[in-house]
């Protein structure tokens, strides 16, 4: 199988060459893709959801979120549309960094359960046909780790060199910490070791050495090990720093990088289990992307669009989307087979850093004007709903989100509109207890004492937002953002076909028409408050109207070859070109 992902790429690249759409001709069109390499390629129009189990639902009372509880909820996903639950780290942890800090990389934390706790939650993922995605972070360990705790016993140890150290303390030993304005080294000095051992996060996570033969000999173990129990793929943490060159001498900010670890995590990957995918943590700059995905789409199969979303939040801020659209455009070359992960929150701060100073303070003053909602110099550590604060904003965001050319992802509890919790420290705000109910605890725990806080006060009290009453209330965000996962799965133009911006003589509409197959698709979307009227050219020859698949209603087009449009303030179409 290791010839699959090059042979797929010269098949979807023939294809999207062939392919005539209707601004072109009217001919025959090619052949629809073989039902074998869209098995393999599922990422390309499925619908991805982001858990973490310690705070969705607990049901043996210790207070943590379980594999058990989480099996309990596995038709809740299903019906919302749900095609693969990525996991956060579920692994032995001293928990210092939310389950990152990982003690033991073949367990399951006893917090959580118990190995066939997990193994009955995979075989129920499974025949709901729901694929199960989870954190592979090699990047580091915790400084709980055996292998750190031998290491730094003896210099003659042999796992003194999974680990990065110096004698001296390096020069740069305070530059390009990962968390800012909390961090203050990525170089520290162990008193057992006697030596300083490289981190380029928290102090209590050192990081392991990827030079190490055997410590990339141990992560292909790792990847095997978990693809034996039926993982279908892994989101990589960190890929940036996992790939860097460390040393003692070594310039932090301007790293040297071993791409090829890249491909060889994705030939290993593919041996083992041809459709089980990577999905990349790497907020680069679109001119870096390229080595990523890898020749040939021999790279990560996915990776998060950290740049468009960035600018994507600066549209919502300014209600202006020409910076949007030139960083979907920047993005836009990518391998056939590859595809982005679009996605509005994830389990971090909002990440603003490649904005320039001007544009990250109209996002701060829009959405994150108190010192306490920010983070590290550079995010805004709030989740959507009270962020964005109107109800037809967050309406038109997830509209957004699930007709962008890329895999939608969704964090868990921004179905429901969650709340922040902004006492809580650093990125902890935004990882608070699933809320269910109006039960106590919001229905996450019986035990009076959660791992997290509940939110229980506020307009995102657990009483007023949870799971129940957005059921059965069918104008509920839950209910909006099933319905447009339902149509997303109806459109697979926009995971498998061709895709463009059309001008709209509006610098507060986003128009992207998708081809594939003869069919094509309009998507429509003002960021503006006020309603916007235009006159859009299709740049379509045949099409003579567009049937909207939101309420039926149709636009025809005028003589002068136009379709005039109309949007209401924050509103959203997508159309289909008959």
């Amino acid at each position: 199988m290791k010839f699959i992902a090059f042979l797929l790429a010269g098949y979807l690249l023939m294809a999207c060459q062939n392919t005539k759409t209707e601004a072109t001709s009217d001919k025959a069109q090619p052949a629809p893709v073989p039902t074998d390499f869209i098995q393999e390629l599922w990422y390309k129009n499925s619908f991805i959801y982001s858990v973490d189990v310690e705070v969705f639902k607990d049901t043996d009372g210790n207070g943590f979120g379980d594999f058990k509880g989480l099996t309990q909820e596995l038709d809740y996903l299903k019906n919302l549309g749900v095609d693969a639950i990525w996991l956060a780290p579920f692994q032995p942890t001293p928990n210092g960094d939310d389950g990152y800090d990982i003690s033991d990389f073949y367990g399951i934390d006893p917090h959580l359960g118990t190995e066939s706790d997990f193994t009955e939650f995979m075989r129920q993922a499974n025949q709901r046909g729901i694929r199960v995605m989870m954190d592979l972070v090699t990047n580091h360990t915790s400084d709980q780790h055996p292998w750190f705790q031998q290491a730094i016993k003896s210099k003659s140890s042999p796992y003194r060199s999974w680990y990065v150290w110096s004698k001296e303390r390096p020069k740069k030993w305070n530059s390009g910490m990962v968390f800012p304005g909390v961090q203050k080294e990525i170089w520290t000095y162990n008193q057992q070791a006697g030596e300083y051992f490289y981190h380029r996060f928290y102090d209590f996570q050192p990081d392991l050495n990827t030079q190490n033969p055997l410590v990339m000999q141990e992560t292909r173990k790792i990847v095997r090990y978990w693809l034996n129990k039926g993982i279908a793929g892994f989101r990589v943490d960190a890929v940036p720093f996992q790939i860097e060159i460390a040393n003692a001498e070594f310039d932090p900010d301007h790293p040297e990088h071993q791409f090829d670890m890249i491909a060889q995590l994705h030939q290993y990957v593919q041996w083992h289990k041809n459709d089980a995918i990577l999905l990349g943590e790497a907020n680069v700059d679109p001119k870096e992307q390229e080595p990523y995905f890898g020749k040939d789409g021999q790279g990560m199969q996915t990776m998060f669009n950290f740049f468009a979303n960035q600018h994507l939040f600066y549209a919502l801020a300014t209600s202006e989307v020409n910076l949007l659209a030139k960083a979907l455009e920047d993005t836009k070359d990518i391998p056939p087979t590859a595809q982005w992960a679009q996605f509005l929150r994830n389990h971090d701060e909002i990440d603003l850093g490649r904005l320039s100073d001007e544009e990250r303070d109209k996002v701060y003053a829009r959405f994150g004007p108190d010192s306490t909602m920010q983070l590290y110099d550079r995010g805004i550590r709030r989740r959507l709903a009270p962020m964005l604060g109107d109800r037809r904003l967050i309406d038109l965001a997830y509209s957004l989100l699930f007709s962008l050319p890329g895999t939608p992802v969704i964090r868990y509890g921004e179905e429901i509109g969650m709340g922040d919790d902004l006492t809580l420290k650093e990125r902890l705000s935004i990882r608070t207890p699933m809320q269910w109910s109006n039960a106590p605890n919001g229905g996450f725990s019986k035990t009076a004492k959660t791992v997290r806080p509940v939110i229980s006060k506020g307009p995102y009290g657990y009483q007023t937002v949870n799971v129940d009453r957005q059921l059965a209330d069918s104008t509920s965000l839950l209910h909006r953002i099933t319905a447009l996962a339902r149509l997303r799965k109806a459109c697979p133009e926009i995971g498998w076909g061709n895709w463009k911006l059309i001008d709209t003589g509006s610098r507060h509409v986003l128009a992207i028409r998708y081809d594939w197959q003869g069919k094509s698709l309009l998507m429509l979307h003002n960021f503006s408050p006020d309603a916007q009227k235009f006159r859009l050219n299709s740049e379509s020859k045949t099409g003579r109207t567009l049937v909207s698949l939101l309420d039926n209603s149709e636009n025809r087009r005028e003589n002068d070859g136009k379709f005039p449009i109309q949007l209401a303030g924050y509103g959203y179409h997508w159309f289909r070109l008959k």
